[in-house]
C-alpha cells in the first residue's frame, strides 16, 4: 500500500512540473495569433479532435451520392460560405485564413483528406473549439444534406479544375468596396457620370510587421 502510495504522488508530482512547465511555456509565447503552434501543441489538438469526435461520428458514411448534381452543390455552398477562410481551392490561403491560430488548414492534404465522411460532417455541422471554425447546423434536414454536399466537394479539392475555381469566384462574398466598384462600373456603363472613387481602405491588404 505504502509503495502504491509513494508511485501515486510522484505520478501527481511529475504531472504538476509537467503543467507547470507548460504554463511557463505559453506564457512566454504570449497570446498572438501570428506564430504558428508548436509541435506538441498541433499534435495535442490533433489527437483531442480524434478522441473527442463521438464514435458514432466516425463510421458514418455519406448518404449522399457523389453525383455531379451535389458535388456543384457543394461547390457552390463552399464558395458562398467557406471559401473566405479556406479559400476556394481549400488551400487556406486567404488573409483569413493565414491569420488564425491555428491557420486554416490546407485540405487537400492528408490531414483532411484522411478523416472519415462521418468526422468531416462532425466537423462542418458543429466546429471545433478555439480554432476558429465554427459550427454550422441549423438543426433540419436540408441543413444536414448540404454539409453532406459539402463533404462530397472536400473530397473533390485535390482535383478542382481551371473552370470550376473561376465559376466560384462569382459566388465568394464581395466586400462594400467591391460592391461599391461594381455599381459605378454599371452606372458608367449606362452613361452617367462615374461618382469619385471612395477613399482607399487603410486596412486592406495590411500585414503585420515581421
Amino acid at each position: 500500500m505504502k509503495r502504491f502510495l509513494r508511485t501515486l504522488v510522484y505520478t501527481v508530482a511529475a504531472l504538476a512540473l509537467v503543467a507547470v512547465g507548460a504554463l511557463f511555456y505559453i506564457r512566454g509565447r504570449g497570446v498572438s495569433a501570428r506564430p504558428e503552434p508548436s509541435w506538441i501543441e498541433a499534435r495535442t489538438a490533433l489527437l483531442l479532435r480524434s478522441w473527442l469526435t463521438p464514435p458514432r461520428y466516425k463510421g458514418l458514411n455519406n448518404p449522399a451520392s457523389a453525383s455531379t448534381d451535389n458535388i456543384t452543390a457543394g461547390r457552390e455552398h463552399f464558395a458562398d460560405h467557406c471559401a473566405t477562410c479556406h479559400a476556394n481551392d481549400g488551400s487556406g490561403n486567404t488573409e483569413m485564413g493565414r491569420n488564425f491560430y491555428p491557420k486554416a488548414p490546407d485540405m487537400r492534404l492528408p490531414r483532411t483528406q484522411g478523416l472519415s465522411d462521418g468526422e468531416l460532417f462532425y466537423i462542418i455541422e458543429n466546429g471545433i473549439r478555439l480554432t476558429g471554425m465554427p459550427g454550422w447546423s441549423n438543426g433540419t434536414p436540408e441543413g444536414e444534406r448540404s454539409s453532406w454536399h459539402l463533404v462530397h466537394f472536400i473530397r473533390h479539392l485535390p482535383s478542382l479544375t481551371p473552370e470550376e475555381l473561376k465559376d466560384m469566384e462569382r459566388l465568394n462574398p464581395r466586400s462594400g468596396a467591391e460592391i461599391d466598384e461594381a455599381r459605378r462600373i454599371e452606372e458608367f456603363l449606362k452613361g452617367a457620370d462615374a461618382p469619385a472613387s471612395p477613399p482607399p481602405d487603410p486596412h486592406a491588404g495590411h500585414k503585420p510587421p515581421q
